[in-house]
């Protein structure tokens, strides 16, 4: 077995955020005696991650993703804890190892916002030393991939977001990084620019065997992109394993979709109705009661088609954080 690529073990992030009250009185003790909160952002999460692997990394906001991407990209020390990265310590901060990995922001310009994007691309050229040749064969590749053509030519500030999103990718892509840390790359974005930039992480993915550490609110981009899964909340991890094991674990119920030759019917003795349309039904049953309904439908009454799913991925996950939360009530 290949040693991990990233390596993540008891590791912490506390920050000490200033407290006190309102008023004149509150703000003349502060002077002499200023109190402190500790913030738990991250509290002694431990993981690994194989060359190749594609890997989301789910919560809500305030969870402790995008600090943890911070620590493992150098850009914040941990309070505690041990983490390597492509063998390397992270808040070091040597060259070697920021040759290798980048960090692509969802909300965050790193691009010249008055130049056109192909000079802000000669100017990652310059900062990583790459040679004229290889920067060329890349940049053109990765233009036709993402279909930007004469968009390259535009000031940054007059492209669309999801064509500034595409050329940032594009810039913290140059340097053929082994090792992406990817928060929220398609937020904000329509479906279309979504889907676009999905097929280009996956291609890039697939060529060049990088190792991604993914966070997004958008479950399609995690469906697509992830086989396997770290859920974090309050800054502790709640699941770590396979997509699909986690859905078989964490789902109590599945969705019958029932068509019906004669119409429509009363169902509601099957289960709950999640919506009708004509006659479409989808019901939610009790997973371990899922045999037994089906037999019942297709005894009982005229089916003309029937499919058994699982729940959407987003009721999953909000499965894992309570069952998260009724954990942390009950220590």
């Amino acid at each position: 077995m290949p040693d991990p690529i990233i390596s993540i073990n008891q590791l912490s992030k506390h920050f000490r955020v200033p407290v006190r009250e309102g008023g004149l009185r509150a703000s003349v003790v502060s002077l002499f005696r200023r109190k402190y909160n500790t913030v738990k952002a991250v509290d002694a999460i431990s993981f690994q991650i194989d060359p190749g692997e594609v890997v989301g990394f789910l919560g809500p906001n305030g969870a402790g993703k995008t600090t943890s991407l911070k620590m493992l990209s150098g850009l914040l020390y941990p309070t505690s804890g041990q983490l390597s990265v492509l063998g390397f310590e992270p808040s070091r901060r040597q060259s070697q190892f920021l040759q290798q990995i980048t960090l692509v922001m969802g909300n965050r310009n790193q691009l010249a916002w008055d130049l056109p994007a192909i000079d802000s691309f000669d100017l990652q050229r310059s900062i990583y030393g790459l040679p004229a040749d290889q920067f060329k064969q890349t940049r053109d590749e990765f233009i036709e991939l993402l279909e930007l053509g004469s968009l390259v030519n535009k000031p940054i500030r007059n492209l669309s977001l999801g064509e500034r999103m595409k050329m940032e990718i594009v810039g913290a892509l140059l340097h053929r990084p082994q090792v992406l840390f990817l928060d929220e790359p398609t937020i904000g974005l329509d479906v279309t620019m979504q889907r676009r930039i999905r097929t280009f992480i996956a291609e890039y993915n697939r060529r060049t065997g990088a190792t991604v550490l993914l966070t997004s609110h958008y479950m399609a981009d995690v469906e697509a992109l992830c086989k396997r899964v770290i859920v974090i909340h309050h800054g502790e991890i709640l699941f770590d394993g396979e997509l699909s094991c986690m859905v078989e674990d964490f789902s109590a119920f599945k969705t019958i979709g029932v068509t019906l030759k004669n119409g429509t019917a009363d169902l509601r003795r099957y289960g709950e109705v999640l919506s009708q349309e004509g006659s479409r039904i989808a019901l939610r049953v009790p997973k371990s009661a899922t045999s037994q309904v089906t037999a019942q439908l297709l005894a009982e009454q005229q089916v003309d088609d029937l499919t058994v799913e699982d729940p959407p991925i987003e009721d999953v996950i909000e499965h894992v954080f309570a069952q998260g939360g009724a954990q942390e009530v009950s220590l």
